[in-house]
């Protein structure tokens, strides 16, 4: 299968860019750290107003009917520009949601841009991350339900807090589950109405992968400019060999999980996904260590745009399942794959000595 993108994709890329940028880029970040949410929120609208929202919304609702594709080059840009605010489930859950429920009034208000949004999605992803200046929902086995979001707690990222949140209101017939499917992000369904249901958890996951990409490119690019600049025993310290291979070892990461999440977005699968997480999630933390270790002790102050990246790359780490959580759903179902194939190989093998014997060769 051919992951590469297109010109297509690289504009797409290049239009995210070019917005987080006029907005001043990690400012925006900066500013929600301290309370003031008006820079950010200019940014959603920005980025609503471009389709960027929208882009897994079918077109006949307002969308732009592009694919999951889409949604992981223009999040990876999110990342990069360290975006605040409930990415994942602005760009990504809650429009697939509200679109494959037709959802009409709550969708067009997401995609003008005049609200944020965010889930929960007990136990995967239990409580929601930036309800304040959110739509909150909560998704259950027994349906999509508006939420009420209890007090907002803080987290290792500044920029991010999160809530538990109670149901006041079913969005979506209780008689229609909205159970995880089990094998793909995309799952037949039989009311006439429905577009095929997608794993809006997976999704979820998908996202936060491709923003923690964003993340761990960003860091790199920060630590290898520094290390260009800061000069030691009169050399910059990027020419010497260990600074060399610490950077080394993050750009491998990088581009080791950037196949492994456009394949999943391809493919839909939810083992993709899972594998596309665990090496997002990876390569963000090891950027993150290594990138500290190049900038020392600079890197971790509240003055570096550094440390913005740290935080919520250790915060989206856990974020619509944690890489323990999906190394363990690949281990299970590659046992359950692997029972399988030894319970057909040993039933072929019965049914071969049972031919043999009563041809007369056993």
């Amino acid at each position: 299968m051919d992951f590469r993108l297109d010109s297509l994709h690289d504009d797409l890329a290049q239009t995210v860019a070019a917005i987080t940028a006029r907005s001043g880029g990690v400012t925006v970040a900066r500013a929600w750290a301290d309370g003031d949410h008006a820079p950010g929120l200019a940014v959603y609208r920005a980025l609503a107003e471009a389709g960027i929202t929208g882009l897994l919304v079918d077109d006949d609702l307002g969308g732009s009917g592009a694919g999951a594709v889409e949604m992981v080059v223009a999040v990876e840009q999110l990342g990069r520009a360290c975006l605040p605010g409930p990415v994942a489930e602005t760009f990504a859950v809650v429009p697939a949601l509200l679109s494959d429920a037709r959802l009409d009034d709550e969708l067009l208000a997401l995609l003008s841009g005049k609200r944020l949004a965010t889930c929960a999605a007990p136990p995967r992803q239990p409580r929601a991350a930036d309800p304040d200046d959110s739509a909150v929902y909560l998704v259950t086995d027994d349906g999509l339900f508006r939420g009420r979001a209890g007090t907002a707690l803080p987290t290792v990222d500044p920029t991010r807090c999160v809530a538990e949140v109670e149901p006041v209101a079913p969005m979506v017939d209780p008689a229609t589950s909205m159970a995880e499917p089990t094998t793909s992000m995309v799952e037949p369904v039989e009311p006439a109405r429905a577009r095929p249901r997608r794993n809006h958890l997976d999704l979820g996951a998908l996202a936060t992968a491709a923003q923690s990409l964003g993340l761990a490119s960003a860091m790199l690019e920060i630590a290898a400019d520094y290390a260009k600049a800061r000069h030691q025993f009169g050399r910059a310290i990027g020419e010497f060999q260990a600074v060399k291979h610490h950077l080394a070892d993050v750009a491998i990461a990088v581009e080791m999980a950037r196949p492994l999440i456009w394949g999943a977005a391809v493919t839909g699968d939810r083992l993709d996904v899972s594998a596309a997480k665990v090496a997002a999630s990876d390569a963000a933390d090891l950027a993150a260590r290594r990138s500290l270790q190049v900038l020392g002790a600079i890197g971790y102050t509240a003055e570096h745009d550094l440390s913005l990246y740290l935080t919520k790359a250790r915060a989206l780490r856990s974020a619509w399942g944690t890489p323990a959580w999906h190394r363990q759903r690949i281990l299970e179902d590659l046992s359950t794959s692997s029972r399988g194939e030894t319970s057909s190989r040993g039933e072929t093998s019965s049914r071969s000595e049972t031919s043999a014997r009563s041809t007369g060769h056993g």
